[in-house]
């Protein structure tokens, strides 16, 4: 039995849904929208986060939105039921956010069937919930400095970090950086497209990040006739995220991988997941979460996941405030401690 077919079953009782918009400034100098999917039945309530990142496809969803999700299902019944129902009022800006609102959907279904149910993910699986290491994402600048990583550290010494290189990044930085012997994750962002951090495959800066970090995981480059080289005998520290959407995306790789950033809202549907969990398993692929600058609910169901299936890596499911322009001194440090009470997805 994979994963899902314990999951699959649940019985699910839908008789409405609400919507919530919630809206927050990043560190990374830009505006964090996202809708929140509540769906309600038997005195439950099940909730899920659209990660979207166009504010238009959040604002046109809350203008105009008008679902029939009531009903008796099981999880993968309703999962069934959504592959026919139209959940953008107009098309979104970009085709990801197709998946992005599937697994705010879904992700909301399982909550509530769960706590229907009066259990946990964890239950569910017969897994036991671990304390969850997590990394800071953090991006640094225009032009890069240091000031960022100096300015977390002086508040939470010991945090470890996840970072985005630029062609702008010179040698004295990435020797910095990489002095601090806490970088984990290089996302070179080599495969977005039509995005705000889309990233044109850099040979020097790959070359400059390769060596400059010999222990850290190398995150999604573009991979040509000429930046393959680079990754000569490095293949195993070379991840990937923006791909992966399910388990043929993992077999379209250029190689085969050592590393997967876990990203639940790339999936869409519950199942996707899941069995991709269960690939990575077979095949010894170490796992390590991500997320999008879930704001709410979100931000818990990663930590959950993690807290399940990739405890101890370098998962980037930091809580919400390490986002935030200025750091509050009484964030939680890493690792999180484990949920004392489980309940559905939730993480609590």
């Amino acid at each position: 039995m994979g994963l899902y077919d314990a999951l699959a079953d649940l019985t699910l009782n839908i008789d409405s849904y609400e919507l919530t918009r919630h809206e927050r400034d990043t560190s990374s100098d830009f505006t964090r929208v996202s809708t929140v999917f509540e769906l309600h039945g038997d005195g439950h309530v099940g909730r899920g986060e659209d990660v979207t990142y166009d504010t238009p496809d959040h604002d046109a969803l809350i203008e105009n939105h008008d679902f029939d999700f009531a009903g008796t299902y099981t999880h993968g019944t309703f999962s069934a039921f959504l592959d026919d129902v139209s959940l953008f009022p107009q098309p979104p800006e970009r085709d990801t956010a197709h998946h992005y609102r599937r697994w705010a959907v879904e992700s909301a279904a399982l909550d509530l069937a769960l706590k229907q149910a009066g259990t946990s993910l964890g239950e569910a699986l017969g897994r036991s919930y671990d304390p969850v290491r997590f990394i800071v994402s953090t991006r640094l600048g225009d032009p890069p400095t240091f000031d960022r990583i100096d300015a977390i550290q002086r508040v939470f010494p010991d945090a470890e970090f996840k970072l985005d290189p630029t062609p702008d990044w010179d040698d004295d930085l990435v020797a910095s950086l990489a002095d601090t012997g806490a970088v984990r994750v290089l996302d070179l962002k080599g495969l977005y497209e039509g995005t705000s951090v889309d990233q044109e495959p850099d040979p020097e800066l790959y070359r400059r990040v390769v060596e400059g970090f010999p222990d850290s995981v190398i995150e999604d480059p573009g991979i040509t006739d000429d930046t393959r080289h680079i990754f000569d005998d490095h293949e195993a520290r070379v991840s990937w995220d923006y791909p992966i959407t399910g388990i043929e995306s993992v077999e379209s790789l250029p190689f085969e991988p050592r590393w997967l950033n876990i990203k639940p809202s790339r999936f869409g549907t519950v199942e996707s997941l899941l069995d991709t969990i269960d690939y990575c398993v077979e095949r010894d692929i170490t796992m390590y979460g991500g997320g999008q600058f879930e704001l709410v609910v979100g931000r818990g169901h990663i930590q959950a996941l993690a807290s399940l299936f990739y405890p101890d890596a370098p998962n980037d499911v930091a809580p919400g405030g390490y986002n935030d322009p200025e750091l509050d001194a009484e964030l939680p440090t890493s690792p999180l401690p484990a949920p004392v009470e489980p309940s559905g997805l939730d993480w609590a």
